[in-house]
């Protein structure tokens, strides 16, 4: 019989139930009974022979024999030597994940506005058991089995919550890091609260410290966007190729919101991303980019739906791939309007180019529209780079490669440009021309997160 992958992990579990739950405060702990029935309920993860999951197993990425941190010990890591990260011109209220652990900037708490929280979750939990325990797990549905699996070893993450009408000025930056000498699978969880009228921009930046080490990155990430709220969420992966990332996102916009979504793959080594953004309310506004750029044997695997239920929605995916050498990548993007919720305007594009003739692309646009009264509409294109282009470009002195450098960037720029933070749209634009010119950027040199401290540190 086939080895299960889900079987470690549930024995695992029954030996350190009882060391979880005394580390956890309840709020966290509660919900890890329904957890435990749904994957004994499912069996195993996903697999390619599920729909959905075609072109990649979940269940191959938590194979390996995958350590699980449950005893919350101190795992080493220099973040200060390793990590000197800032966008120019782009000052962050930062925060760090190493491993599993939370840890915040010197001056992260004093310069929030107030009332303002970014904590630890489980701190959240103990300080706050009424806002997180209404929220937490909201948004996420227990019954996929990567969501009931987090949520069975979770016992920290990221809480972010903003009050009503609050506007915090600069982004807000977590960066996940993995360092350890030994294979790591860490359920990382963050719990995003935007309440009415507020607007808060955050980016995710996830990095692998040691290559050559097995490392699996298990994210759960709850977004609550409240009446007229602002959210920006915007996600970066700068990983190795012996880690895997099975991230799945969830945002619940009410009347009148905006999200602003942006998903970039540009170093990684199996990827799974699943999006999935319920506009509850009327008027709601949902932009998603989506950007990735695979090359060797990496694969990338997005899937985006976005489900309309109320009236006058506008929403909008774009999502782009390079796909180099034997790399693959899959998309499956879907748009759903659902009965009486009328005069909603949605569209979905999905854009592919194939470096070379290993390369591999999987798309796979939906549309299931219940109503008459909407404009939607999908598209999906997989090629080569324009060859007549390429020749003009080669019969004005330009070298075949940098022609076809110059062609791939121009290709992503629609997506780069969609971003509203101008020194992000500057910085990704670097590291793409960094990885079309067949260089991994490695975090060391990334720029993206600062050494661990805010501006006011260096003062």
């Amino acid at each position: 019989m086939a080895h299960n992958p889900l079987t470690q992990y549930l024995d695992l579990y029954e030996a350190e139930a009882a060391a979880i739950a005394g580390d956890t405060p309840g709020v966290l702990d509660l919900p890890r009974a329904a957890a435990l029935a749904a994957l004994k309920k499912a069996g195993r993860l996903p697999e390619k022979s599920d729909p959905g999951f075609e072109k990649t197993s979940v269940a191959a990425m938590f194979a390996p024999d995958f350590g699980v941190n449950t005893r919350r010990m101190a795992l080493r890591a220099d973040v200060a030597a390793s990590f000197r990260c800032g966008v120019p011109n782009l000052s962050t209220l930062m925060a760090f994940v190493v491993n599993d652990r939370f840890i915040p900037s010197a001056t992260l708490a004093k310069n929030l506005p107030e009332g303002v929280t970014v904590c630890p979750l489980a701190e959240a939990a103990v300080k706050y058991p009424g806002t997180v325990g209404r929220y937490y797990g909201s948004v996420a549905d227990t019954a996929l089995p990567g969501v009931a699996l987090n949520t069975l070893f979770v016992q920290d993450g990221v809480f972010i919550h903003v009050p009503r009408g609050v506007k915090v000025p600069r982004p807000i930056q977590i960066v996940n890091i993995f360092s350890t000498d030994f294979p790591l699978m860490a359920p990382r969880r963050v719990l995003l609260v935007a309440e009415e009228g507020a607007e808060v921009s955050v980016l995710k930046c996830d990095h692998t410290q040691r290559a050559g080490v097995e490392y699996m990155s298990s994210e759960v990430v709850e977004i609550i966007a409240g009446e007229g709220a602002r959210v920006g969420w915007y996600d970066l992966e700068e990983s190795t190729a012996q880690t895997a990332r099975y991230c799945q996102v969830f945002v619940r916009q009410e009347r009148a919101s905006l999200a602003d979504i942006c998903e970039a793959t540009l170093a990684n080594g199996t990827t799974r991303n699943e999006l999935r953004v319920l506009a509850a309310g009327e008027n709601t506004q949902t932009h998603i980019y989506g950007m990735t750029i695979a090359s060797q044997e990496r694969h990338v695997d997005n899937f985006s739906t976005i489900t309309h239920a109320a009236d006058r929605g506008r929403s909008d995916q774009t999502f782009r791939y390079i796909v180099l050498d034997r790399a693959s990548g899959a998309f499956e993007g879907s748009i759903e309007v659902c009965h009486g919720a009328r005069y909603c305007e949605a569209f979905q594009s999905n854009r592919n180019l194939l470096g070379s003739v290993g390369a591999k692309m999987h798309t796979r646009p939906q549309l299931l529209i219940y109503n008459d009264d909407v404009k939607c509409s999908h598209g999906a294109t997989t090629g080569q780079l324009d060859s007549r282009a390429l020749f003009y470009m080669r019969s004005r002195g330009i070298p075949e490669d940098e022609a076809r450098h110059m062609l791939m960037q121009a290709f992503m720029a629609p997506v780069v440009q969609s971003i509203p933070l101008e020194p992000l749209r500057d910085r990704l634009s670097h590291l793409i021309d960094i990885r079309l010119s067949g260089n991994a950027a490695s975090c060391a040199d990334c720029g993206i997160c600062a050494d661990g401290r805010d501006d006011d540190e260096n003062k």
